[in-house]
């Protein structure tokens, strides 16, 4: 360790009393970001219902919470390293309930947009600043790896239950409340919060830098939309422009951090090869994830004809896996080495996502869930051992800032995942063979497909849906072994990069 803190020296500082219950707090935080990353997509097609958006509109309030907290989460990490980590979770906790309500009761697309957006920039304030903490509450290598586990645990709980918890409330109740079961977890969260979470940041940091806050904004958002663009509509000269825009601000950004005395974010992290390792593993292990994930619920619903309850049912393996490999991976690391753990829990993911090549419209469940099984306890062998690898290798005054580019690696992977391997679903699926008479429309989505199947003659519209859902499987059956090659080759390279990496041992 470089940190310029003087380390614990004593039983107590390095046990601090109500560090697990301060957890506790932490875990809540994570968990509701992760729920309400999954709840929209459920809940589009209700919105869509009531507020009637362009297609356009649609694609904006699915994107762009995604949007701003990948762009902000940087800047956000950087200033809870500079004005306090619990100052700021409980300031973004606050407001992550309080606009939720906006989101609950936005009467126009526009303020949906709007709220989506407000949303992000709170939501943005709490990865980074909860695992910042953890870093700080547990002096404790061993029991820092376990805090690092159950958050991460967490956050993959959090998306089994979106889907669950989202299908119950859209069921029961009107879209508005999938956002306000935010609510009472917030209150629990500021209310223990200001007790419980002790305050913590770097004793010398330098001020904020807008400049640097703005090019990292405008350099992610602009990269990530042109992917999501490029994918969706092809090279267009507007997702062109927005890219070179947003590469060049990405430029800008790393060579003024590379001259400000206190930058928004140290590069020099970066020659830490175990640092650097853990976020490429990150960001390339949800690159081959995402397209799966994003395309499952659809499978489970519009080919195989699951409930929205049911299909989040079906997708619980995964979280389950993760849950108990999370709890256990600080232990084999050490127990066995960094490189084993990450690259072995790689290549299970990538045979996994290889077993779902052979998907087909009635593809029994339980080759699915063993499937999700597998993938579930490969990520979370994976994933708690990288962030615990990034939290290591940083000083302890940093971690906010280190934290953030976890997540924003994240962020990335899911973005670029979702486009690369979306397109080759929807590439594969717009081909399918389709009887005289099928809208355009069908051509463009499954659910498209689904929708102008209602307005043909029962005979045509069977054979459609039939030809529609093969094609559909095909494209998930590609991008699941895409996936598994671009998985398991990350494995072969965390097995040489991380070579030599050790989780800490001795109290810091």
């Amino acid at each position: 360790m470089t940190s310029t803190l003087q380390p614990a020296s004593t039983t107590e500082a390095v046990k601090r009393p109500g560090r697990w219950l301060a957890l506790s707090v932490l875990v809540l935080a994570v968990l509701l970001v992760a729920v309400d990353a999954t709840v929209l997509g459920l809940a589009t097609p209700y919105i869509s219902e009531d507020l009637k958006p362009s297609g356009t509109q649609l694609l904006w309030i699915g994107d762009v919470y995604s949007f701003v907290i990948a762009g902000l989460l940087v800047s956000m990490g950087s200033l809870g390293d500079r004005i306090g980590r619990k100052r700021i979770l409980l300031l973004g906790a606050t407001a992550f309930g309080a606009i939720s309500v906006l989101n609950a009761y936005a009467s126009t697309p526009e303020l949906m947009i709007l709220a989506r957006a407000l949303l992000g920039v709170a939501g943005a304030t709490l990865m980074p600043a909860t695992l910042a903490l953890i870093r700080n509450l547990f002096h404790d290598p061993r029991e820092r790896s376990l805090a690092v586990g159950i958050w991460g645990a967490t956050a993959s709980a959090g998306t089994a239950v979106g889907p669950v918890a989202g299908g119950f409330l859209l069921e029961h109740f009107w879209w508005g409340s999938v956002f306000l079961i935010n609510l009472p977890v917030m209150t629990v969260l500021v209310l223990v919060g200001i007790k419980m979470l002790p305050e913590s940041k770097n004793p010398n940091p330098g001020p904020w830098d807008m400049i640097s806050v703005a090019l990292s904004l405008v350099g992610v958002i602009g990269v990530v939309y042109a992917v999501k663009e490029a994918a969706t509509h092809g090279f267009e000269w507007h997702s062109l422009a927005a890219g070179a825009v947003g590469a060049a601000a990405l430029y800008w950004f790393v060579r003024r951090q590379l001259t400000l005395p206190a930058p928004l974010l140290d590069m020099r992290l970066f020659r830490n090869r175990g640092f650097s390792a853990a976020v490429l593993a990150d960001l390339l292990t949800i690159l081959g994830l995402s397209g799966l994930v994003f395309f499952l619920s659809q499978y489970l619903q519009l080919v195989q004809g699951r409930g929205p309850f049911e299909a989040g049912l079906a997708e619980i393996p995964a979280a389950v896996g993760a849950v108990a490999a999370g709890l256990i991976a600080g232990r084999a690391a050490r127990r066995f080495s960094v490189r084993s753990v990450v690259a072995g829990g790689l290549a299970a993911v990538g045979l996994a996502l290889a077993v779902l090549t052979t998907l087909g419209q009635s593809t029994g469940y339980p080759i699915l869930g063993a499937a999700l099984l597998v993938v579930g306890v490969g990520a979370g062998f994976s994933f708690t051992v990288t962030a615990d690898v990034i939290l290591s290798s940083v000083p302890k005054e940093q971690a906010g800032a280190a934290s953030a580019v976890s997540e924003t690696a994240y962020e990335l992977g899911a973005a670029l995942g979702i486009a690369v391997l979306g397109s080759i679903v929807t590439g594969v699926y717009r081909g399918f063979a389709s009887p005289a008479g099928t809208p355009s429309g069908a051509h463009e989505s499954l659910g498209g497909a689904v929708e102008a199947a209602n307005s043909m003659p029962t005979q045509t519209a069977r054979e459609m849906l039939t030809s529609a859902r093969g094609a559909f499987v095909d494209g998930l059956s590609l991008a699941s072994g895409v996936g598994a090659i671009v998985l398991l080759a990350t494995a072969v390279a965390a097995w040489f990069m991380l070579r030599g990496q050790r989780l800490e041992s001795q109290p810091s």
